[in-house]
């Protein structure tokens, strides 16, 4: 394996769980985490613990020991130690300079506008820096100079769409444009890396050939599937597991009330019935304990089917 500011690219066999440090985690949070021990305890693989804290303005260091704090509560472990993406820049702009990139000078307002262009698409980005000349981007870089800022890095794709498989889903294409790997910003702020890029090659680095996460993420998979072949790193398998839902049938937030580990557990929840809630959610109703629920789990037995978090 390289050091920690090189990229691995070899055959990935771990899992692990990756959350970001911005709030305690809920019910539909904390499914998934168990999700994804489950199906690494059950088939053999180390589990690893990430926290993905490369947004500084929405991530605390608080936020990341209360969310590995539930994790235990819960009954999860992991192995090795866990990862901070805040202590991995160097690894990211190592795999930065391996990659096809140009300068991206657009506010978000400029790609607004462009995508209501005729023929643009919906919520893709237009390539509208990507062939400026050398004199075009010189004056475009100080303009953004003026102003304190630092201009995006976009992947220079040379494909508009990619294709995945997943467990759950099977084949999957989604669209491919000049994403963002490295976000622009305030100059004096320093590198502020994308998550697509980061994920890539934090996963990498651990050795994680299976990623376990919520389906509303499917999306970005062939994204980060085409980055890590462009790297040169085996893809590894995605399992997409559904979320849980409020009675609207929105994704589970904060917003419905005490829906935290540790609201429930203020509410007069044990931990055995937090547990039970989530077997039976998967259907195995009577288990207390993440190790009893991991004796009878069997990962074929996991569907497609949100889950409808309802409390009178």
């Amino acid at each position: 394996m390289l050091s920690m500011e090189g990229v691995n690219c070899t055959l990935k066999k771990d899992a692990r769980y990756a959350p970001s440090p911005s709030g305690d985690l809920h019910f539909g949070n904390l499914r998934t985490a168990l999700l994804a021990w489950l199906f690494a305890r059950a088939e053999g693989r180390e589990f690893y613990v990430r926290v993905e804290d490369i947004d500084t303005q929405r991530s605390s260091m608080d936020s990341a020991h209360r969310q590995l704090e539930d994790l235990e509560t819960l009954g999860l472990d992991w192995d090795g130690e866990v990862l901070y993406q805040s202590q991995r820049s160097a690894a990211y702009q190592a795999a930065i300079d391996k990659l096809p990139v140009y300068e991206c000078y657009c506010s978000r307002k400029d790609i607004r506008e462009a995508s209501r262009a005729p023929h643009a698409i919906p919520g893709q980005y237009p390539g509208t820096c990507r062939d400026l000349n050398p004199d075009e981007r010189a004056a475009r870089r100080a303009e953004l100079a003026e102003k304190g800022r630092v201009p995006a890095l976009r992947l220079r794709a040379e494909t508009d769409h990619f294709t995945v498989y997943d467990r759950l889903h099977g084949e999957y294409t989604g669209e491919v444009d000049d994403f963002i790997v490295r976000r622009g910003g305030n100059a004096d702020q320093g590198q502020d890396w994308a998550y697509n890029l980061a994920v890539v090659v934090d996963d990498d680095f651990q050795g994680v050939g299976q990623i376990v996460r919520g389906d509303d993420l499917l999306s970005s998979a062939p994204r980060q599937a085409y980055l890590a072949h462009l790297l040169g790193c085996a893809e590894p398998e995605f399992i997409h597991v559904p979320l849980v839902l409020n009675e609207a049938g929105e994704r589970l937030s904060k917003r419905d009330g005490a829906v935290t580990l540790r609201e429930l557990i203020g509410g007069g929840a044990r931990v055995s019935d937090i547990v039970g809630e989530m077997a039976a959610s998967l259907g195995y109703s009577g288990c207390a304990s993440t190790q009893e629920l991991l004796e009878k789990f069997d990962p074929s037995s996991v569907t497609t089917e949100p889950y409808v978090w309802a409390r009178s």
